[in-house]
């Protein structure tokens, strides 16, 4: 038995949970505790913001003043039950901290986004994929139980088949507006030493559809078994599918790539065919340089990259200049001294119907000057639907990242291109995740994130309003 489930101040005891053998262990019980005290030191009219040292979202926020709510003690794994291939985490464990205690245990989450300081919490409540999202679907759904603080104060578990499973389903892409996460018992899946990679160039985007399909139905291309896909549409002539394997060995392979150092990931794609990294440099191949984005501080000019600590080209430390920037506005104002327009920053995930795939990117490609774009294939694992984000079950969808600004023409309105591709994207049958600029309007939100199930979930779990809206906090930024 332990005792600290109950409503804040208060103790009540509960059974222990062990799905899987996952336990309640000592030290979680004492960080829980410590939130629930945190919880406590608010005053009742309070709203109730997080207090965290990382950030991975890029929409406009109006400052908030007051105290944040301090979560410490609530990272890292907490118990490990190896023979059942599960973990209880604390909600506020960065990936990367995931990765450097499960991966010399030989495992790793079932989904591992590409960005270092992504805390687990962050990505069941706000969503994320990676290149194993097309045989494991999204973080949230290898999520046995979230032991969640609502905005009641109450410490309250949520699991699939239990008296709180409507919120265990709206948890996914509630963006901390139904409670914050602060434990999680968690699925794992062991690893390799190495990840054997393939890079398959393919010249029309249809062809490319073609191909993603094939991969995602047979999980093996050629022959070979394929655990990783994801990919890079550089222009409608030239896209590449990478696909991955596990290896424990890299005899008859060759010698492991670096793509922490000088060499640059992305560009390997389009002049090598074959490749192999360690388990852990493949897992963040893409933070090195923020994708490609790392270019826009020059960190991708040979000169500038070797003076460069190698343990600053990270994506937050990117991202602590990009909202520098975003503050100061030092960039923009040079912009205006020498005369060129204004820009509206597009930084955008979208999961398309695989079949409209190709018609999305032609569409994009045509319409707008960004390259390049980020291609990762998704299917829902299971035949739950979860009614923040409704992909539906049985579905191939194409998740396409793009990460860029573009001019503001002569007499239109910032946002305009962002509406324009929300509307595409809701054409095509798509969703668009909430991380970045939204302009819906609120009936229209309303349609496409939750309706009147989120309504009656917030209305059950945070009854006074202490946490925002979900349209109040990613659309108009509260």
């Amino acid at each position: 038995m332990v005792a600290v489930l109950g409503p804040a101040g208060q103790d009540e005891d509960v059974d222990d949970f062990q799905p899987g053998g996952a336990v309640r262990t000592t030290a979680y019980v004492a960080a829980v505790s410590r939130a629930r005290a945190a919880w406590a030191d608010l005053l009742p009219d309070e709203p109730v913001r997080l207090a965290k040292g990382t950030s991975n979202l890029f929409r406009r926020r109006e400052d908030v003043t007051g105290p944040r709510l301090r979560l410490d003690g609530l990272t890292g794994v907490f118990d490990l039950d190896e023979e059942a291939g599960t973990a209880l985490v604390g909600g506020l464990t960065t990936y990367e901290q995931l990765v450097e205690e499960l991966l010399p245990r030989g495992w790793m989450p079932l989904v591992v986004p590409q960005l270092r300081t992504i805390t687990i919490g962050g990505a069941v409540v706000g969503l994320g994929i990676e290149s194993t999202s097309f045989r494991n679907g999204l973080p949230h759904e290898s999520v046995l139980e979230a032991d969640v603080l609502t905005g009641t104060g109450e410490v309250l578990t949520a699991r699939a088949g239990g008296a709180h499973r409507d919120l265990l389903r709206a948890l996914a892409n509630s963006y901390g507006t139904l409670g914050y996460c602060l434990g999680l018992v968690i699925e794992l899946e062991p690893t390799s030493r190495y990840v054997v990679l393939k890079h398959v160039r393919v010249s029309d985007l249809t062809a490319l559809v073609e191909v993603i399909s094939t991969v995602m139905a047979q999980r093996e291309h050629e022959g070979e078994q394929v655990d990783f896909v994801d990919g890079v549409v550089f222009s409608g002539t030239e896209a590449y599918l990478t696909l991955g394997r596990w290896a424990e060995t890299t005899e008859g392979i060759g010698i492991p790539s670096d793509y922490g150092g000088q060499q640059i990931y992305y560009r390997s794609i389009q002049h090598r065919r074959t490749d192999v990294l360690t388990a852990k440099d493949y897992l963040w191949r893409w933070d090195t340089d923020w994708f490609w984005c790392s270019r826009a501080f020059g960190a991708q000019q040979p000169r500038i990259r070797r003076l460069w600590p190698r343990r600053l080209r990270r994506s937050d430390v990117y991202w602590k200049m990009m909202a520098f920037e975003q503050r100061h506005g030092v960039v923009e104002r040079l912009q205006r001294w020498r005369g060129r327009p204004e820009e509206e920053r597009v930084v955008q995930d979208v999961e398309i119907p695989l079949e409209r795939t190709a018609e999305f990117l032609t569409w994009f490609l045509t319409s707008l000057p960004i390259q390049p774009l980020w291609i990762c294939p998704v299917r829902l694992r299971g035949e739950q639907i979860w009614p923040l984000y409704p992909m539906e079950p049985g579905q191939d969808y194409v998740n396409v990242g793009f990460w860029s600004a573009v001019p503001i023409e002569p007499g239109a309105e910032r946002g305009a291109v962002n509406a324009a591709i929300e509307a595409k994207v809701r054409e095509l049958g798509g969703h668009k995740g909430l991380y970045s600029t939204a302009t819906y309007d609120e009936e229209t939100f309303r349609q496409l994130y939750g309706g009147d199930e989120y309504a009656r979930v917030k209305a059950r779990y945070d009854p006074d309003g202490r946490f925002p809206t979900l349209y109040d906090k990613v659309v108009r930024a509260r």
